[in-house]
């Protein structure tokens, strides 16, 4: 099966969003095929559908004197955070050819970042009743979607080389017990990161037995009308 992969760069949350939106309603028409968004984010704060307040340490304000966005967004979960050097990837992948289950769906979102680590010679695993993928007792991938008609939204962040401070700012997905980590605190080295999104695009094809490659026009085109 075919599928798009689009490399966004360095994009504002809320601009990833509405393309997220578009390309969503595009998916359900069937006007594109399953598409892969890879992208980082400036400083922003997230907050689930299962946000609870007391999870937001601070007030807004302070983290708008830091340059830190806070939006609300219709993903499940509960906060979270994004920065430069965190990968994130917006899957938005139409569910009935991939099994119609959304539990399979978590699980094989697990699996890619799960084998991505592994080439690196990360062992990384699941935490049984906690959503993501987990060395030891830290969480290095994090992973909130929304499934509107089968066809899904939002995706995972992958923190590869980025700064952790920000995640002491908040009670990273409302999870008091565990901390967080990331590839190059585990492996003491920084990781190139197109190196890692060439990885998690070849696992992508594999769990979800998928040929991905970029748009056959600009995306600007493919969503004309949308």
């Amino acid at each position: 099966m075919q599928g798009w992969v689009q490399d966004l760069g360095l994009i504002g949350y809320q601009q990833a969003y509405a393309l997220q939106r578009r390309l969503h309603e595009a998916r359900l028409r069937g006007e594109i095929p399953d598409m892969l968004l890879l992208l980082e984010h400036a400083p922003v704060i997230t907050l689930g559908k299962g946000f609870r307040t007391e999870h937001l340490l601070f007030a807004p304000e302070f983290y708008a004197q830091r340059g830190v966005e806070v939006c609300s967004t219709d993903r499940g979960g509960d906060v979270t955070c994004h920065m430069p050097g965190q990968l994130v990837g917006y899957p938005i992948f139409d569910l009935r050819a991939h099994g119609r289950d959304l539990h399979r769906f978590l699980r094989q979102l697990e699996e890619v970042l799960i084998r991505v680590l592994a080439e690196y010679g990360i062992e990384a695993g699941r935490v049984p009743g906690y959503t993501g993928v987990w060395v030891g007792n830290e969480k290095v991938a994090a992973i909130g979607i929304k499934v509107a008609r089968w066809v899904s939204m939002h995706g995972f962040a992958l923190n590869v080389n980025n700064d952790l401070s920000l995640f002491g700012l908040i009670v990273p997905c409302g999870i008091v017990d565990r901390g967080v980590t990331s590839m190059s605190r585990l492996l003491s080295a920084p990781v190139p990161m197109a190196e890692v999104k060439a990885r998690v695009i070849r696992q992508f094809e594999a769990v979800f037995e998928l040929r991905l490659c970029p748009p056959e026009m600009p995306l600007e085109s493919a969503l004309a009308g949308v």
